[in-house]
């Protein structure tokens, strides 16, 4: 006699199990034969015998299965499928079957059984606090199979313990686990509520997995919610997706689900970007038709957008017009028009918006000194920067790196080193600690200035700072030292990015190359050209050109040459800087006849230019 029963198979993967319906079957034995198999389409639990004995086959199919086999020859396999099967079915010694499931009413075989129910209640509570501490101390595998393991003996796992270790998945990216998780949630035959489907969609959409999140969404199991339809559309639209994300607005409206004011201003947003203001103004109409009242965030939106496509007197206009719309403007949306007003150079209109600003009580932010200081020291205004900068504490702001770093740019830009060395010991001072980008603007201004000792000093202090340099930090610095021909202490560098964990890129290796070639030291430059295509990175003209000069410096000019056509066969385009370097090359060995020559003839097809022709023909 078999009992089967459909296993209810969802979207992608996802299959939802319920409890098997436990009857009792009479036998006509007292000995019993166990096996299991499995069914495509079924769960099958079979009871089948000849009278003298019977067998029982149990399968459980779907995503992460078990099946236990006593055919298999191995002795756990049958003590855990005869556990199983206790499970499911306990026979008496008149054969009939007693079914040990929990029910809702705490029942056994249609007779009250609180004893059996209230051992396995506690059970299940059990299992449910050492699954909460599981996750709550970060366990999450442990959890997972300790999960797995409660489901396998029949408890109903607690959905909020659940949630929170799809959330934990989400978090390491494991989106594949945490949709395990919701799976054996479903098989369980409990009921996760909409917090838990949100949480799985939301890992899905910031792992950029948005189809796996949409599909979700249509298998969800209840009603979805504004937090829900929000999350997939503020995704789609950061994926310039603007099309689709109206079709699920479609989609929430058809399911009586309305929009909020974070719905709209997502859409209104991603419509400034996709379509223009206009077009957002029309979302902005419906919004309100709709009962919908915009915040501040929504017009800050529109400010934005407008200031944007460069309407700076439309976006003041509408900030004076926000308090009629029964919106106060933020800090916010004064910063967004500061920084038009000085990206456009109207500085008297960003001082009068600050006077404003204040006038009404919006008190300015750190960033809204930081756009004006950033503003003052791009048009060379050092001194009106510091001013603003001095102003920061009397409103309450406390300048930070971001602060201090356009300052620092500015005197390193005029050749001001002392004074920016100055600056930089104030900052630390007021306990205002720099950042790489401080350090960074710092070194370049130091090599530049050929300061380049200071500038390896500064770098070996960064670690004890607790400031780690980066790529860019190291490029700066052996730039520099190969620019003055200490290219020993350059390799060293490299060798201590390396190790590091940092990768030299074109701009470490085309630094190196050049300084060893300036340097005379051709075939060590060549060494590191090779070890530079070794690491899958393709030379640029740069590196080849650098190779080229100190071949000819050494009067190895053949040698030059066929470097030259190593470089065509590279696929790597030459310079005018390509040629220019051979022709000199030539003249240098002796042959200034030949080497006029070549040039006119290189002049005549264009690929170089008259003038720079002119010049190294005054060179030769």
């Amino acid at each position: 006699m078999d009992l089967a029963v459909p296993a209810k198979h969802t979207h992608e993967g996802f299959c939802s199990f319920h409890q098997f319906p436990r009857e009792s079957r009479r036998n006509n034995g007292s000995k019993w034969n166990v096996r299991a198999g499995s069914d495509s389409n079924f769960g099958r639990v079979k009871a089948f015998g000849d009278g003298r004995g019977r067998s029982v086959v149990l399968s459980v199919d779907g995503v992460g299965s078990r099946s236990f086999g006593v055919t298999e020859g191995c002795r756990k396999q049958r003590l855990d499928c005869v556990f199983a099967i206790s499970r499911v079915e306990m026979f008496d010694s008149n054969g009939t079957s007693s079914i040990l499931a929990k029910t809702p009413r705490g029942y056994i075989n249609g007779r009250s059984s609180s004893l059996v129910n209230s051992s396995s209640s506690l059970e299940e509570i059990e299992s449910n606090n050492h699954l909460r501490q599981l996750v709550r101390n970060g366990e999450l595998e442990e959890g997972f199979n300790f999960l797995e393991n409660m489901v396998y003996r029949g408890d109903i796992p607690d959905i909020i313990a659940c949630t929170s270790l799809i959330r934990g998945f989400c978090k390491l990216g494991k989106t594949r686990k945490a949709t395990r998780v919701m799976e054996i949630l479903e098989e369980s035959g409990a009921v996760p509520d909409v917090i838990t489907y949100n949480v799985l969609i939301s890992g899905y959409c910031k792992a950029g997995e948005i189809d796996n999140a949409l599909r979700v969404l249509e298998r969800m199991s209840v009603d979805p919610d504004v937090v829900t339809y929000n999350t997939i559309l503020r995704t789609l639209c950061d994926s310039g997706k603007l099309k689709q994300a109206m079709q699920v607005l479609d989609l929430q409206l058809q399911k009586g689900c309305y929009p909020d004011v974070i719905t709209y201003t997502i859409l209104i947003e991603a419509t400034c970007k996709e379509c223009g203001v206009g077009q957002a103004m029309k979302l902005l109409d419906e919004m309100r038709i709709k009962g919908c009242k915009p915040d501040v965030v929504t017009y800050n939106v529109l400010i934005n957008g407008i200031c944007k496509e460069g309407r700076l007197d439309e976006a003041i206009k509408f900030l004076n017009n926000m308090p009629s719309y029964g919106c106060q403007p933020n800090v916010i949306t004064h910063n967004i028009i500061l920084r038009s007003m000085c990206s456009t150079g109207r500085w008297m209109d960003a001082e009068r918006l600050l006077a404003d600003m204040l006038r009404k009580g919006c008190s300015p932010s750190v960033v809204t000194f930081n756009i004006l200081i950033n503003f003052l020291c791009r048009k060379g205004l050092l001194g009106r920067a510091i001013d603003v900068l001095e102003k920061m504490p009397n409103h309450g702001c406390t300048p930070n790196s971001l602060s201090y770093n356009p300052l620092l740019h500015g005197f390193c830009k005029e050749k001001k080193m002392k004074r920016a060395i100055e600056y930089l010991d104030i900052m630390v001072t007021r306990g205002c600690y720099p950042d790489i980008v401080t350090y960074n603007t710092l070194l370049t201004a130091l090599c530049k200035d050929g300061k380049v000792d200071i500038a390896v000093e500064i770098l070996n202090q960064l670690s004890t700072k607790g400031c780690s340099p980066v790529l860019i930090t190291y490029n700066t610095v052996i730039d520099g030292l190969s620019k003055v021909g200490k290219t020993d202490r350059a390799i060293e560098l490299l060798d201590e990015m390396r190790q590091k964990g940092l990768r030299p890129d074109i701009i470490t290796y085309s630094s190196l190359i050049g300084g060893l070639s300036r340097e005379g030291k051709v075939d060590e430059a060549i060494r590191f050209f090779h070890e530079l295509e070794a690491l899958g990175v393709k030379p640029n003209a740069i590196t080849y050109n650098s190779i080229m000069l100190g071949l000819c410096k050494t009067r190895q000019t053949d040698r030059a040459i066929d470097f030259l056509d190593y470089m065509v066969s590279r696929k790597c385009k030459p310079t005018e800087a390509t040629y220019t370097i051979l022709i000199e090359g030539i003249a240098h060995e002796g042959f200034a006849k030949e080497a006029l020559q070549l040039l006119n003839e290189l002049c005549t097809r264009g690929v170089v230019k008259r003038s720079s022709a002119e010049q190294v023909a005054v060179k030769m």
